[in-house]
């Protein structure tokens, strides 16, 4: 039997309701510049963040042992959950005690209940309604293709998705249009259901390793061949235009090349003399001496097939009896550089494409100028998603040269192109480039939600207030994408500012907030982020990785099952593209549904199991 409380603990939680109070009062203005119907939900956040303050597990213990609330789930609720347990308290005590001793608060205090409803009604404004079967709502990433194929939007709505996600970091307004009208078309739709909302990312600051010089112009194409070095099937080219349906003989997967011709006018002239069974020789880019067979033939293209590997090169001739064909401009291989934990790696301020070496010191630009004013020696630096780390030994006007701290056993790729995180720099430039201004308009007129890339304070909030206001765009959402350390530690202040808008959610960007945190600290704050959004009734959107596996190769591996399942305590779950993108909305939705009987935020929900019987 539980002991009957002392009035330490009576005293203990009066002195904490004081602390929530005064903080409501310190932070008045704060509150009152929000929209009326936010600030309810502002002065709970401002309690809770008061609440957080201070190490509240011994207290817990000691409500625990009384029988009561531990004070473990008060997010939607902080002080009238916190004035619930006061009075069971009073009520229990043997002095004469009274719960509403003390500061009283500007607004009647919200109970978990209330609190519970106006978070389910923001997220209905923001993302849309709920499904039958389930409360979480899926993002989805639109690919480019998306735009030049209604059948894949089709497929995403018919699977399950909710809600489209356009990044503006991809394609251009053209691109975006088609999407759109792809996604609101009657055709599109999912039953009964409305169109899926539209959400645009505003790409932000683009901070990314500069060009590595091309490599070579060369496709290696080799045959099949078995453990014993046997070949089982030939390497086979299209030279020329292939033909649009399939050709009689080989599978079209068993083609690994498509080569283009230098001139194909004159090379209508010899593919006309060709007949099957022909050969041809060249001498590829290695100098080995290669013949080929005629396999199939159109009149604008052969297809070949070799015995051998063969290096194809821009300028390849093969010859026949018929004449000489001529191979035509090949890409240019895409040039990395390995590199090895000890060695140095030099950012420029130029964007000359660097040539790719294998001795440091490897040279590459870096593509945001103001890094080079702001960064420190000793800041760390993070290269291509944390898989290169460096620390800072010098920095200049035009170039900063890295240690490498970390880079796997084997090293890493230096790639161009990839992104750089440098957590311990306070950058000080806005959330919104150049770019992010002028399709500001687009996304204005267009989109039903805008994620806010790189945000990183108060300000940067404010500044897309004012350009959404300035549109008349009060019909668009505002997603803040948390994606730096700064980000995380400004999201209070941040959300006070985001609701003086109509709606405003939160996308947990686990990508770089990882790479920015430390992949052990992500756990932590993906967490306090939920907590902290529950105080505010604000919805998140819980990003990046999510079924990866699943969406790249069809198969999904067993941790990203269960973060799936951990995702459903946000409002919505966000699914990046691949090619089996379909079967990951299908499989989310199924996690999703399951989950949702079994736990509501951080309350596992008692639900009839009929999984035993003894």
């Amino acid at each position: 039997m539980a002991e009957l409380p002392d009035d330490r603990l009576i005293s203990d939680l009066h002195s904490l309701r004081e602390r929530l109070l005064h903080a409501e009062s310190e932070h008045a203005e704060l509150i009152d510049r929000v929209r009326e119907r936010h600030r309810a939900s502002a002065r709970n956040l401002v309690h809770y963040v008061a609440l957080r303050g201070t190490d509240l597990r011994d207290l817990q213990d000691r409500l625990s042992d009384a029988g009561l609330s531990s004070l473990g789930r008060m997010e939607a609720g902080v002080l009238g959950h916190l004035d619930t347990v006061l009075t069971a308290l009073c009520a229990l005590s043997t002095t004469d005690q009274s719960p509403d001793d003390g500061p009283v608060t500007t607004g009647d205090p919200l109970t978990p209940a209330q609190g519970r409803q106006i978070l389910q009604t923001n997220t209905e404004h923001l993302l849309g309604p709920s499904r039958a079967d389930r409360q979480t709502r899926i993002m989805v990433t639109m690919p480019s293709e998306a735009a030049t194929d209604p059948d894949l939007v089709a497929g995403t709505v018919t699977a399950g998705m909710d809600l489209a996600r356009i990044n503006c970091a991809h394609d251009d307004e053209s691109a975006w249009t088609s999407m759109i009208e792809s996604l609101r078309s009657p055709g599109t739709s999912d039953g009964d259901r409305p169109a899926p909302l539209i959400a645009m990312d505003l790409a932000g600051p683009k901070l990314r390793t500069g060009p590595i010089a091309p490599g070579p112009q060369v496709l290696k194409v080799k045959p099949q061949r078995d453990s014993s070095g046997t070949v089982t099937a030939p390497s086979r080219v299209w030279l020329g235009q292939p033909p649009q349906e399939p050709s009689e003989g080989p599978e079209p997967s068993a083609v690994v090349g498509n080569l283009p011709l230098q001139d194909p006018a004159q090379a209508r002239a010899v593919l006309t003399e060709l007949t099957l069974g022909d050969e041809l020789t060249l001498t590829d880019a290695r100098g080995s001496k290669r013949t080929l067979t005629v396999e199939a033939l159109t009149p604008e293209a052969v297809q070949l097939t070799a015995a051998q590997t063969v290096y194809w090169a821009t300028g390849t001739e093969l010859s026949s009896p018929a004449g000489t064909l001529t191979v035509g401009e090949l890409p240019a291989q895409e040039q990395s550089m390995r590199v090895r934990e000890g060695e140095q790696i030099v950012l420029t301020r130029s964007l000359e494409p660097r040539p790719a070496v294998t001795e440091p010191p490897y040279v590459i630009g870096c593509t945001l100028p103001q890094v080079f004013e702001d960064i420190e020696p000793g800041h760390r630096v993070w290269i291509d998603d944390g898989k290169i780390g460096t620390v800072v030994e010098s920095a200049t006007q035009d170039e900063i040269r890295l240690c490498i701290t970390s880079a796997g056993p084997n090293g890493a790729k230096l790639k161009a192109e990839k992104g750089i995180n440098v957590p311990d720099t306070e950058l000080s430039i806005p959330a919104l480039t150049e770019d992010d201004l002028a399709h500001i308009p687009f996304v204005a007129a267009h989109a039903d939600m805008v994620n806010l890339s790189f945000v990183r304070s108060e300000q940067d909030v404010a500044q897309l207030i004012d350009l959404l206001q300035a549109e008349g765009a009060e019909q668009v959402d505002i997603a803040l994408k948390i994606e730096t350390v700064s980000a995380f530690e400004s999201l209070p202040r941040m959300l006070l500012e985001a609701m003086r808008w109509r709606d405003v959610g939160v996308m947990i960007a686990r990508g770089d907030l990882a790479v920015e945190a430390g992949f052990q600290r992500m756990a932590e704050l993906q967490e306090e982020i939920l907590w902290l959004c529950e105080a505010a009734h604000v919805p998140v959107i819980w990003a990046t990785q999510v079924l990866e596996s699943l969406a790249k190769s069809g198969l999904p591996s067993r941790a990203e099952i269960t973060d799936a399942a951990m995702a459903q305590r946000a409002e919505c779950v966000m699914l990046n593209k691949g090619p089996f993108i379909t079967e990951a909305i299908s499989a989310l939705s199924d996690i999703l549904t399951r989950m949702g009987g079994h736990t509501q935020k951080k309350r596992d929900m008692l639900r009839q199991l009929r999984s035993w019987q003894l």
